[in-house]
């Protein structure tokens, strides 16, 4: 079975449609369609751009890539319409920029720049005027990208700091208790830890540092972006750990009692 054919029935399948279904939504015989999805017909242009169109699929990918090969987050992420460079079964969905040693930026995206950010996240004329930077001790051979977070919802992480994260392409490779910085269709930029449920109902359960905040789950069909936590940057110096401190004054107080218990008695 030659490529476009295998995609075009994994792509049928996935859709749990007939060929019934397709055939009739696409104006073509049912023949036709087996024919295809069998490769013994060849599509003309006109049928790969109405094959492309039904199942948002780019036509160079439907004809070039083995799209069952790929993971669910992959999938997903052509399906929503990324701008992707595609080599082979290699697919690059991120928008970037490079230096003039052509080693790759981190982009720099601040709390003015976020709502801009939501909607121009995949193109590459918005994504060229972030400003961008570069940190010696990360590695040159991973994505980074760098984003002002708000709110209080991660404390000890104050308000403000600027977090780091690392580009992740296979969202499935998202890890209980890690940190994690997610561009949402809905609600843009948010830093949460995240708890990975994709295989079981394909959505992540978020949650915050700060416990006053409620945990609350996410269908990845609502992702845009994943980036791993580095680590974050902050002007503001942390503040105490109240209970902590409490502690320690409890047992600072109880070796004072007794020590002059202990002198009382001559010990």
């Amino acid at each position: 079975m030659n490529v476009f054919g295998k995609n075009i029935k994994y792509l049928r399948k996935r859709q749990e449609r007939t060929q019934e279904d397709v055939s009739l939504a696409l104006e073509m015989k049912r023949s036709t369609l087996s024919g295809y999805e069998n490769g013994v017909a060849q599509p003309s242009v006109n049928a790969l751009i109405r094959f492309s169109m039904f199942f948002n699929v780019p036509v160079d990918t439907l004809i070039k890539v083995d799209l069952t090969e790929l993971s669910e987050s992959q999938l997903l992420q052509i399906e929503h319409g990324f701008d992707v460079y595609v080599k082979g079964s290699n697919i690059r969905v991120l928008t970037s920029t490079i230096d003039q040693h052509n080693e790759e930026n981190i982009e720099f995206v601040n709390e003015k720049a976020k709502a801009g950010y939501k909607s121009g996240f995949a193109d590459p004329d918005y994504i060229k005027i972030l400003p961008t930077f570069h940190l010696p001790f990360l590695s040159k051979q991973k994505k980074y990208r760098t984003f002002q977070i708000s709110g209080d919802s991660m404390l000890p992480i104050p308000d403000g700091s600027y977090v780091t994260g690392e580009f992740v392409l296979d969202w499935n490779s998202i890890r209980p208790g890690q940190a994690y910085i997610f561009l949402t269709l809905d609600d843009g930029i948010v830093f949460k830890l995240a708890e990975n449920k994709i295989k079981e109902s394909k959505k992540l359960t978020l949650h915050s540092l700060n416990s006053l905040y409620d945990e609350y789950d996410i269908d990845i069909r609502d992702l845009k972006e994943v980036w791993k936590f580095v680590h974050y940057i902050s002007s503001e110096m942390p503040e105490a750990n109240q209970e902590k401190q409490d502690l320690a004054n409890t047992v600072k107080q109880l070796r004072k009692e007794v020590q002059a218990i202990q002198t009382r008695l001559n010990i």
